[in-house]
């Protein structure tokens, strides 16, 4: 919507005057009464009375008032009739009216000094096209007028002004917000309220991250208490709640193979032996002379030395 303005048109009325011959000075050309002066339509005189001169293309023509206003004068479109030329005549998009006819469609007050619009060729003030057809803010129930910044979202339509974050109260304007229900949130205030926090960091996790032990962390917090690597995607164990690496936690915590003196963490299906106080991998539980497998068989132990049935009765020969 435009606030528009009519344009006035005028006219000048003149009188002609009588003059005798004793009025004319010399110099001067002479006027006598038998010189014509006359409506150039009803070619009565117009000594003496109200006339308008109208270009007629070779000259101004003068007319009477009468004649002047049959012939020349606009139609009001309100009312239909002649806009007399002693009377103030507004323009709007090729429309002439009267003052008094130029109207509200709605409230009937008058838009000779007053923005309007025009709606379906109708006029309007602006109180009633903003009450007809512009959005009411829902924050504040007022008029959301032509031409002041606003906002929109599912719907609805907001002043600039009172689009606010629920929370911290400041308009939220062109920024980032986050609707919760009925209302709306800047991303810090909305963050700050709702959004989980890394059990280490304790900030937000905006996106992403992993949960261990029901607990959320951001992917580059969750790392091995022993090296801080990065454990998310990777098999890690545990001890006394805090995450380690497998090989971490193998050479922290494990028992050491007695053959190969490497953990053992028995992590992926592995298995291991034990005797006494000693420990061995699978794979490693051979006997210590000739290295056949002791996996399933009878063995001897020797000291520090496991030996098979064979090789411990040549040891003993």
């Amino acid at each position: 919507m435009s606030g528009d303005t009519a344009r006035e048109v005028g006219f000048d009325c003149q009188v002609a005057k009588v003059h005798s011959t004793a009025d004319i000075t010399s110099g001067m050309e002479q006027v006598t009464l038998s010189d014509r002066f006359d409506c150039d339509n009803c070619k009565e005189s117009l000594y003496g009375r109200k006339y308008i001169q109208a270009d007629g293309g070779e000259g101004d023509n003068p007319y009477c008032i009468p004649c002047y206003d049959s012939l020349f004068a606009n139609t009001c479109d309100e009312c239909k009739e002649l806009i007399g030329h002693d009377a103030r005549e507004l323009f709007y998009e090729d429309r002439h009216y009267h003052e008094h006819c130029f109207r509200c469609f709605r409230c009937d007050r008058s838009l000779a000094d007053e923005p309007f619009t025009s709606q379906d060729e109708a006029l309007l003030c602006n109180d009633c096209y903003c009450n007809e057809f512009s959005s009411k803010c829902v924050a504040c129930d007022k008029t959301v007028m032509p031409g002041t910044r606003k906002l929109e979202y599912g719907g609805s339509t907001w002043h600039e002004g009172c689009f606010i974050c629920h929370s911290c109260e400041q308009p939220i304007g062109s920024k980032s917000f986050i609707p919760d229900k009925d209302e709306h949130y800047c991303v810090p205030c909305y963050e700050d309220k709702f959004t989980p926090r890394c059990t280490r960091c304790k900030k937000a996790l905006a996106k992403g991250g992993v949960t261990y032990r029901d607990e959320p962390w951001h992917k580059e917090c969750f790392v091995c208490t022993g090296c801080k690597v990065q454990l998310a995607g990777q098999h890690f164990t545990s001890r006394e709640d805090s995450p380690y690496c497998l090989k971490c936690f193998g050479s922290l915590y494990s028992k050491k193979c007695e053959a190969c003196s490497k953990p053992i963490t028995g992590f992926g299906g592995g298995k291991y032996i034990s005797f006494e106080e000693r420990q061995w991998h699978q794979p490693c539980f051979t006997c210590t002379e000739c290295s056949v497998s002791l996996v399933g068989a009878g063995f001897f132990p020797n000291g520090d030395q496991i030996l098979c049935r064979d090789c411990n009765t040549n040891s003993n020969l």
